[in-house]
């Protein structure tokens, strides 16, 4: 079976969990004996753009006519099974489904946010659960509150392409939702729930860590919706070195305050932005792992890291944070109270939990079990086309 995976990579300079999953799933695919043709596009390619392509840039969601040919060329001398979407935008665009019908290639689409609906697809907007666009054939509100990019123009943009994509969407052949919300927000745009399979993301098994850990991780984009600044308010309740080291992994406008709480405590260390090896190294030296986002986070891939590694997480209880800790954690609030509480706990009860860690993985989110189940995918929506 061949398989075109299509998908625009986040910025590299902000770790992603999504471009480490779509890796991660064409590596599996590719070893189960299917032939995977990857389309791929990258963020940072915006940086080497001519002035003109940059003009233009803003119209890219939409169509990008320069992927749609390049993905056409593709599909008609390859002649694929199956198409499988991940993230189109900025460089793709929902379009590729277009130009895969038209060449008769079915479309698979993981639904890794809710951009469907809300603009920066977060659900999320100066610092709490927003979904005013929610239901709306025009998303006004992300224009009037800047929510892509912090632009009116560029908002503009983004808005309009939901507009016209709406229909676009209706005509995916399969969707795959990562968790029971995702699927819930999908039959909520209109999708028919026999067209959504509900399959979280699996990630190599990394093997567990040989020694315990210390302290704890906190590895993210440094964006407001992902908890940085929750999570140092908790932290900040406990006398320096009571609760170990906590150490930050990652960039994003919020960096000058890891810098700054890391210059101003001892107890906190600011590491800067990793690979995901060294993302895997810093989950091994720790005892647990946080993810303390405050928006509705659908499938933190730091989280299955970490249970690959035998570690523990502390999560907030939003999205598909609590599903995937399971019974390998600590699940509270949004609140710094609360956070504060499931540090001391943690801090207290992470090495316990570390073979629970381990099992959850190997029984939930081992990619030996999830490939079958996606090439199962494949094969249903192919025999229907």
């Amino acid at each position: 079976m061949k398989v075109v995976v299509a998908h625009n990579k986040y910025a590299s300079g902000q770790p992603s969990g999504e471009n480490v999953i779509v890796d991660a799933e064409m590596a599996q695919l590719t070893e189960a004996g299917l032939t995977v043709l990857p389309f791929l596009r990258s963020s940072d390619e915006i940086g080497t753009f001519s002035t003109a392509q940059k003009v233009l840039l803003p119209l890219s969601p939409i169509r990008n006519g320069a992927s749609q040919r390049a993905l056409a060329g593709l599909l008609a001398s390859e002649k694929p099974d199956v198409l499988h979407l991940h993230n189109p935008y900025p460089l793709i665009s929902p379009w590729v489904v277009k130009t895969a019908h038209a060449h008769g290639v079915p479309v698979v689409h993981t639904v890794h946010n809710y951009r469907q609906v809300c603009a920066p697809g977060l659900y999320f907007r100066d610092g709490h659960i927003c979904t005013e666009c929610r239901g709306k054939a025009f998303a006004l509100p992300a224009i009037r509150h800047t929510c892509y990019r912090d632009s009116k123009a560029q908002s503009a943009v983004m808005a309009a392409t939901l507009a016209y994509h709406r229909s676009t969407w209706r005509h995916v052949d399969r969707y795959i939702a990562l968790t029971d919300r995702i699927a819930a927000h999908l039959v909520d745009f209109g999708i028919p729930s026999e067209r959504i399979t509900v399959k979280p993301n699996g990630i190599p098994d990394g093997g567990a860590a040989t020694t315990p850990g210390t302290g704890f991780l906190y590895a993210a984009r440094l964006t407001p919706e992902k908890g940085l600044e929750l999570l140092l308010d908790a932290w900040q309740r406990h006398p320096v070195g009571s609760l170990g080291e906590l150490r930050i992994v990652g960039d994003g406008p919020l960096r000058p305050l890891a810098e700054s709480t890391a210059a101003a405590r001892a107890d906190v260390t600011y590491v800067g932005p990793l690979d995901n090896a060294g993302v895997r190294a810093q989950i091994a030296a720790s005892a647990c792992v946080i993810a303390a986002s405050t928006w509705h986070d659908v499938l933190p891939t730091i989280i299955l890291e970490a249970l690959s590694g035998g570690r523990p997480v502390l999560v907030t209880d939003r999205g598909g944070m609590p599903f995937l800790a399971g019974d390998a954690g600590w699940v509270v609030q949004p609140d710094a109270a609360s956070l504060a509480e499931g540090l001391r706990a943690a801090a207290d009860g992470a090495a316990a939990l570390a073979p629970v860690a381990r099992r959850r993985y190997q029984e939930h989110f081992s990619p030996d079990v999830l490939v079958q189940r996606l090439i199962g995918i494949y094969e249903s929506v192919r025999a229907r086309s």
